[in-house]
């Protein structure tokens, strides 16, 4: 009788146990935040005319997600178009998940009259972001939005907390409705000019931001547009950088800000001028003619209407941009998810254990036109590259099928994959031998970007790196004829998307994978498979994992 009572308070005494241990897991857990999205066409008239836009929940542009070091987001999507869908989350790191990235080399498209639900953590990551749709070209109808991760209650931030917090989307437009886009892209053309800009989804004049006298304000300013390098300014105000893509920068102050397409900042701007209405100006850089839109920066004691003619600001000087991007500097100081950002690890310390130089070029293939780098111009296979790593699907792709050095020669078409080493040290850079501005992203990752410069990179120019305080974020910008350097520790494993963010550039070839490899199978490398996960192509009929 005692040896089963003994048994039973044993049992008892365990289940006890468990009952806290679970009790304690549950409660430390990061929160959840759940957001139901419906996707949908509706008529639009950001520039006066009707287009076919995409909406989110009846919005254009979409909600924005406010979120917190380490959430996790769950965001039910349900694709109600005539095609299908996929969103990405740009700077959203993914952190061991890229098939959860919402690219086509990564996650199969939502069908149309299905849903797909995102489960995606912000892991170790604050500052400004957004999301786009990737599919297609569906990017020039809408269905983008702002994210916001905002520091840990504990977690120190280099500023004080603002008055207000306004996301400020900015981006090229055309009257065109996207399907004919991309019909135009598809016969093998290129793209016309666009015909304005605009304003959180408004053409000139047609978004307003309220402040009071006296206080200071946070604009999370990101460029969700098609092609052009965007300056932004206000009138009489001065505009104090304070991050960048999730790093917290040196406090620069600036009359205007260049933003290039695909790039987020994050601004402070103090209400210190008289009690009226001021212009917010927004203008393409480096074109001909110069397209501008205006909205209005609107004190609540407000003597009177903006008037007379805008604040002009930089066109086409490129040593001006130049020299501000190379002033936008990391704050060492300052904590960012973590406090103590720095620690023992410092990226100018380390040595670099592979140097891949990336060129892009135009030009035609089949008489169609097509943008490439290094040669290759990528064409999507019929099965996400990452499913078929999972289910290893012969014949869907080659690792090395793109060289880390330009060939110079002619334009091919191919699905090019890149092979890296997990834990690598990769040093990447992106010559620009064009007349044109661009601007690049890489999925999954932050990088460093530790020197730009005009002309041809070579080895000397490491000697004008930035080893100390550059900035890390996930877009940059390379200027014509020039080259822009960057520092990568490859610490995430997957298959990530390394793309022009000219979107006809990327629709026509100008991007590739990087397919991040270990042959470790253990959950602290990479998650598994969604259980959730939809399969396409030749993945279609088989097995994810047990619900």
């Amino acid at each position: 009788m005692a040896v089963k009572n003994s048994a039973v308070l044993i049992v008892a005494t365990c289940v006890y146990l468990f009952s806290i241990i679970t009790t304690t897991l549950v409660v430390a857990e990061d929160p959840y935040r759940f957001f139901s999205w419906n996707i949908t066409y509706g008529d639009i008239y950001p520039l006066g005319v009707r287009q076919q836009g995409i909406l989110i929940n009846g919005q254009f542009p979409g909600p924005d997600i406010h979120s917190v070091t380490n959430d996790n987001l769950i965001i039910n999507v349900f694709n109600n178009l005539d095609q299908p869908f996929l969103l990405s989350w740009n700077g959203i790191q993914q952190r061991r998940n890229s098939y959860e990235d919402g690219v086509f080399g990564t996650t199969c498209p939502i069908p149309p009259g299905q849903n797909f639900t995102y489960i995606l953590q912000v892991k170790d990551q604050i500052g400004s972001f957004y999301y786009f749709p990737s599919l297609s070209f569906h990017k020039a109808a809408g269905a983008f939005g702002g994210i916001r991760i905002l520091s840990r209650p504990r977690i120190p931030v280099p500023f004080d907390d603002p008055a207000g917090d306004y996301t400020v989307l900015i981006g090229d437009w055309y009257k065109s409705n996207h399907t004919d886009l991309k019909v135009q892209l598809d016969n093998g053309k290129k793209l016309p000019f666009p015909d304005g800009i605009l304003i959180n989804g408004r053409g000139s004049g047609g978004s307003s931001f309220n402040v009071e006298q006296g206080k200071t304000y946070r604009l999370r300013i990101s460029n969700v547009g098609l092609q052009n390098s965007l300056n932004f300014r206000i009138q009489n105000h001065n505009l104090k950088l304070v991050e960048v893509e999730g790093t917290h920068t040196l406090q620069t102050t600036y009359s205007s800000l260049d933003v290039h397409v695909g790039q987020s900042y994050s601004v402070l701007v103090t209400a210190d001028q008289p009690g009226q209405d001021y212009y917010i100006v927004v203008s393409s850089r480096f074109t001909t003619p110069v397209l501008t839109s205006t909205g209005v920066l609107r004190y609540s004691n407000s003597a009177g209407a903006v008037s007379g003619p805008p604040p002009g600001g930089p066109t086409i000087q490129i040593d001006w941009s130049l020299n501000q991007a190379r002033s936008i500097r990391t704050n060492l100081t300052a904590s960012g998810p973590r406090p103590n950002p720095q620690g023992s690890y410092h990226y100018g310390m380390i040595n670099t254990t592979r140097t891949i130089v990336l060129s892009s070029s135009a030009g035609q293939v089949n008489g169609k036109q097509r943008y490439a780098i290094n040669s290759v111009s990528y064409v999507s296979p019929d099965t996400p590259l990452k499913l078929a790593d999972f289910f290893k699907i012969s014949g869907v792709y080659r690792p090395g099928s793109i060289s880390d050095r330009p060939s110079g020669g002619g334009i091919y078409t191919d699905t090019s994959v890149m092979q890296t080493d997990y834990r690598a040290y990769v040093e990447i850079v992106f010559q620009n031998d064009e007349d044109i501005l661009q601007s690049y992203h890489l999925d999954g990752y932050s990088f460093f970007v530790v020197g730009m410069d005009g002309g041809q990179w070579t080895s000397d120019s490491r000697k004008e790196y930035n080893l100390r305080d550059a900035v890390s974020r996930c877009t940059t910008q390379v200027y014509p004829k020039s080259w822009t350097a960057i520092y990568i520790p490859l610490d995430n494993v997957g298959m990530w998307n390394l793309r022009s963010e000219f979107w006809a550039r990327q629709y026509l070839g100008q991007q590739f994978y990087l397919r991040v490899y270990t042959d470790s199978t253990s959950l602290r490398d990479e998650y598994p498979i969604p259980k959730n996960a939809l399969l396409c192509g030749r993945a279609t009929g088989r097995h994810t994992r047990p619900l």
